[in-house]
């Protein structure tokens, strides 16, 4: 919830608006500078009001945003690396997942022995380890908040029960 609507539709340092990236808190500005900060996932971002954007400084990915009047659009400022960062996160999960999957294809083990489910569940937590990694450093570059996140997503479930109970 926003504290005042903007008057017009312009980008400006006495309006809050909702935040670009958690999409959950809002952004105003921040006493005595000229620059914002969200209530919710704490980024601060500079403003160009003559562009109608925000730039988020606390990251080491300078993301920006244009305020459209009514939402914010993203700008893909970082683009000339982005397939190449697929391609190895990709192979960061499937290959190792194919090489363990190949081993227990190639040597497999007999079918009525106890442990005979092992490397076929080893090749499932290979591919969920590799996975988690990925999502991992990916979350810590953007620097994506995801304890609040799901803090805001229990509060929201909690007054959402108490409220349906009533």
């Amino acid at each position: 919830m926003l504290h005042s609507r903007p008057s017009s539709t312009a980008l400006n340092y006495y309006s809050a608006y909702y935040c670009p990236v958690c999409r959950h808190g809002e952004i105003a500005t921040l006493p005595l500078m000229e620059a914002f900060s969200c209530s919710f996932c704490r980024h601060i971002f500079t403003a160009n009001l003559d562009k109608q954007a925000i730039t988020i400084v606390d990251s080491q990915l300078p993301l920006t945003w244009y305020w459209t009047g009514k939402r914010w659009q993203t700008i893909r400022s970082v683009t000339r690396f982005q397939w190449g960062y697929r391609f190895l996160a990709l192979a960061f999960v499937i290959l190792p997942t194919l090489i363990v999957a190949a081993g227990a294809y190639l040597f497999p083990v007999l079918p009525n022995s106890p442990l005979a489910w092992f490397p076929w569940f080893w090749v499932g937590l290979t591919f969920f380890c590799h996975l988690s990694c990925l999502l991992w450093l990916v979350l810590e570059y953007y620097q994506f908040p995801l304890s609040l996140y799901f803090e805001a997503l229990r509060n929201n479930l909690v007054s959402y029960l108490f409220s349906s109970s009533n």
